[in-house]
């Protein structure tokens, strides 16, 4: 297959601040694959994204000579299958690290995704303190993780030999995660909780592929910021008449 020519056909649908969007778009970048990227205004939904995913009516959507894929997850694998000789595979070759891999992709969506989005969405202190607290659980559960590959390979990456698939998944939130922190107050990668995870956000951050994807964390702060006063007006009382 000539990948020059098919990587020509390929387009993102995305939005900017998304961590689903930048894990599609580093992992082309890493394969060296050319595409067209287009911004999405996700309170007027183009014609194109809709009828592209009108399932979900999400982003990141891959456009490949037309024809969608969604899911950023499903993306990334489909970005191996379609392009085989183009740039690192994400995934092994072996079952059992392939099985591996998903796996610990799936944990980080489903464990510290979720419970750092918690700790925006909680409602009191406690909930809160939950939240935090099942955070940094999941970080601690990938230090050990990214002690045991390196253990195996020593090269400090979640795929072993090289960047893979849980690099790439987790690499996405790394700018939204540092941006979090000027108003949760927390430090999700302590590199004294978790040297070898604050280790790995500075070789993925060097990365030429993140680099060239990755949104600026200070536009990402000013955004959260203007959401946090945007809330805190909705949420505060009327003022009486006078």
């Amino acid at each position: 297959m000539d990948h020059a020519a098919g990587a020509r056909e390929l387009k993102v649908l995305g939005a900017w601040a998304s961590p689903f969007v930048l894990r599609v778009r580093v992992a082309l970048h890493l394969k060296g694959l050319d595409y067209e990227y287009v911004e999405e205004d996700l309170v007027n939904k183009s014609e194109l994204l809709l009828a592209s995913n009108p399932v979900h009516e999400k982003v990141p959507v891959l456009l490949h000579a037309g024809r969608p894929v969604c899911e950023s997850l499903l993306i990334l694998e489909y970005l191996d299958d379609a392009f085989p000789g183009a740039g690192p595979p994400l995934l092994p070759a072996d079952p059992l690290g392939r099985a591996a891999a998903r796996f610990w992709a799936a944990f980080v969506d489903g464990e510290l995704l979720s419970s750092w989005l918690a700790i925006h969405a909680s409602a009191t202190e406690e909930e809160k303190a939950a939240a935090v607290a099942r955070t940094l659980a999941a970080v601690d559960t990938l230090e050990g993780a990214l002690a045991d590959a390196d253990a195996e390979q020593g090269e400090g990456w979640f795929g072993g030999g090289g960047v893979g698939l849980v690099d790439v998944v987790l690499g996405g939130f790394v700018p939204a995660i540092q941006a979090s922190e000027p108003t949760t107050g927390l430090r999700v990668v302590d590199p004294a909780r978790a040297p070898r995870l604050a280790a790995w956000v500075d070789r993925f951050c060097a990365l030429d592929a993140a680099r060239a994807a990755m949104p600026p964390v200070e536009r990402l702060v000013e955004m959260g910021k203007k959401r946090l006063a945007e809330a805190h007006a909705e949420a505060a009382p009327p003022e009486a008449d006078k």
